[in-house]
């Protein structure tokens, strides 16, 4: 009796001892809470997010994981969210800020070639070369910057022209996007992308500006599935992959360089992938579904460039008081996208 008394006192010790290190690992563990968006199964928050995660844990040895959370509303509230501490990290458009981010408008000027992840991995090396030097990201850590895949042309119902365009209602994200709606003389509807559907549905707007992967991931091969598509599209969009600053200052200095090993042109190429990835997987969906994908007609493409001849010029001299040469950065960026691009 007195030894299975002696055996049931260490088996409770024992107990008691892996119950308070595994209490003790939870407390010590950090968790990045990321703010993001668009739906759960769009390859954000399916494949890009969940892989930053799976290497920051790694790089870590599990000291710091991170976990997706959806705080709802519009998600250009994300940048103050986490500038504020309200998240440690946020992915976002930097067309839904203007006037703040003109320098990154560059990776969304049409003529770039390489896709999403050429482009997402030029707009890296970019901007640690000549665009950093801006500031534009000042008060938030930059973890990674990433274009969606080529921007195209969806609509309730088909045209034959992009002269057809003018004075119909199309959502427009922003950036290069206004632009062109502004030269294609559109009624531009602004409208974050998880409302695109429902603006659609309701008949609030004719058509979206969008990569081709919304197709299947917001569901627009139901409510556009008429799409002219360009060869490397009409533009690109730029987003963001941010950390709150003090949250990055606080950690460990072995854990914040893990972080940041793990993030910058390795992340942006990772979301730039998957992102295109997406786009030829919207568009297979988009076809099986019954839908028109029309490639642009010559004549089309000859508008399209008449319409955006002075697109670089105008760009140019917006950005001519940052201090930047932004004509060779531009210049290097089509460089190395076209170079990625092909590899």
């Amino acid at each position: 009796m007195k030894r299975l008394a002696i055996q049931r006192a260490v088996m409770r010790a024992t107990a008691v001892s892996v119950a308070l290190l595994m209490s003790s690992a939870a407390w010590a563990e950090t968790v990045i809470r990321v703010g993001s968006w668009l739906p759960p199964a769009h390859t954000m928050n399916a494949d890009v997010l969940p892989t930053w995660g799976r290497w920051i844990e790694e790089a870590t040895e599990g000291r710091v994981k991170l976990k997706i959370e959806y705080p709802g509303g519009d998600p250009k509230a994300l940048l103050d969210q986490v500038q504020d501490g309200a998240y440690e990290a946020a992915w976002t458009f930097h067309g839904y800020y203007p006037g703040r981010f003109k320098l990154t408008k560059m990776v969304e000027l049409p003529g770039i070639e390489g896709g999403a992840k050429g482009a997402s991995i030029a707009h890296w090396r970019v901007n640690e070369k000549y665009l950093s030097k801006s500031k534009e990201h000042e008060g938030v850590v930059l973890a990674g910057l990433f274009t969606h895949g080529p921007g195209q042309i969806h609509l309730a119902k088909p045209i034959e022209k992009l002269a057809d365009l003018k004075g119909k209602k199309i959502r427009i994200g922003g950036g290069v996007q206004a632009d062109i709606g502004k030269a294609m003389g559109l009624e531009g509807v602004a409208a974050p992308g998880s409302k695109v559907y429902e603006i659609l549905a309701q008949g609030v707007a004719d058509g979206a500006f969008m990569p081709m992967g919304e197709k299947k991931t917001l569901r627009l091969k139901e409510v556009a599935p008429f799409s002219i598509k360009f060869p490397n599209g009409m533009y690109l969009g730029s987003f963001m992959i941010i950390l709150n600053q003090e949250f990055m200052d606080k950690l460990d200095p072995k854990d914040r360089e893990a972080i940041m090993k793990v993030s910058g042109e390795k992340l942006s190429a990772l979301a730039g992938e998957k992102w295109g990835a997406e786009a030829e997987e919207g568009e297979k969906d988009a076809l099986a579904a019954g839908n028109t994908i029309k490639e642009a007609t010559p004549e089309m493409l000859a508008e399209f460039a008449e319409m955006t001849k002075d697109f670089d010029k105008n760009f140019l001299e917006s950005v001519k008081d940052s201090g930047i040469d932004a004509a060779a950065a531009l210049k290097e960026l089509r460089e190395i996208s076209k170079a990625e691009g092909a590899k």
